[in-house]
């Protein structure tokens, strides 16, 4: 047997279990060690009451960070705008507590016992849900779901690119109406047919488009500038890092550190992220998420125009 078959057999045998190991690694850490860290919540009421409840949280240490309200209605807005995932409101009649199912229904539900759980025997407790998920999705289990295929038509995206040769302004605009047609498409399944989404149709088109995009561009240029392996390169990066550490399933600060703040620099999660905001929040919190899905788009683009031409080798003067 010559020695390039033996180094290709040798290098199936170890690359396979070192990927399944990574994928393994990727996928079954962040769910085994799923817990609230610093997850944001707001307490709201009398000074007395609610110093109880904040000491009730700073009791499980490092699991909430508190924001203190004023009262009821700034508690809510905080909520409303992705400020905090929800509030505690004390008041002479009980505990309210506010959640936001459409945030996380996974932060709210912890939320929820966590308040019943440490409120005095007799307190009444009150829950009260002020961004809720649509009808159509009871339990957000379909917009988390939405994170890997969007990943997956990305990687697609930008390998064909790659692979069909597309460099250049014609592969930039390849990659951008595909993104856009995704986005389009996805938008009319998502929110026309199935009911999962219930924001402004639009932004959520523009939303699943840019994420789209961001992980089309940023495979199809690292395939400009390394060639076929970078296809490999950004698709690990992208569906076996990005894809578990989105935190769609649950929210960033219920993974471990510091798979939470990878995700979200990420296309995956700051998709994620976005699509929350738009289709659920009025647009309220897409900073963060908006700047880390351009940049991704951007520098992608760019490797994809000038990507060919840093790889040529210098014509040699003799």
């Amino acid at each position: 047997m010559s020695a390039t078959p033996t180094r290709r057999m040798v290098a199936v045998t170890v690359l396979v279990p070192v990927v399944v190991a990574l994928a393994l690694w990727a996928f079954a850490w962040p769910a085994a060690r799923t817990a609230p860290r610093d997850v944001p919540v707001g307490v709201a009421g009398p000074a007395a009451a609610a110093a109880g409840i904040e000491r009730g949280f700073e009791q499980r240490a490092g699991a909430f960070e508190v924001h203190r309200y004023e009262d009821e209605t700034a508690a809510r807005a905080a909520v409303e705008d992705r400020v905090v995932y929800g509030a505690v409101v004390a008041s002479p009649e009980g505990v309210t507590v506010l959640t936001a199912p459409a945030g996380s229904p996974a932060v709210a539900q912890i939320l929820k016992e966590a308040v019943t759980a440490a409120a005095p025997d007799g307190t009444r407790v009150q829950v009260a849900d002020v961004v809720p998920l649509p009808s159509g999705d009871p339990r957000g289990s379909a917009l988390a779901a939405s994170v890997l295929p969007l990943a997956l038509a990305g990687v697609a995206a930008g390998a064909l690119v790659t692979v069909l040769g597309l460099r250049g302004l014609r592969g930039a605009a390849a990659l951008t109406g595909a993104a856009l047609l995704v986005g389009v498409t996805a938008a009319g399944i998502a929110h026309s047919w199935l009911g999962v989404l219930d924001g402004n149709w639009w932004a959520e088109a523009g939303a699943l488009g840019l994420t789209v995009l961001a992980v089309g561009a940023s495979v199809a240029g690292l395939g400009a500038l390394l060639g076929v392996p970078g296809i490999g390169v950004g698709a690990l990066l992208m569906i076996l890092i990005g894809n578990p550490f989105s935190g769609a399933s649950s929210a960033p600060e219920l993974l471990p550190d510091p798979a939470g703040a990878i995700g979200q620099w990420l296309p995956p999660g700051a998709g994620a992220w976005l699509l929350r905001s738009v289709a659920y929040f009025d647009g309220n919190g897409i900073g963060s998420a908006l700047l880390t899905l351009s940049l991704w788009a951007g520098l992608g683009l760019l490797a994809v125009v000038v990507g060919p031409r840093l790889r040529r080798t210098p014509a040699t003067t003799v």
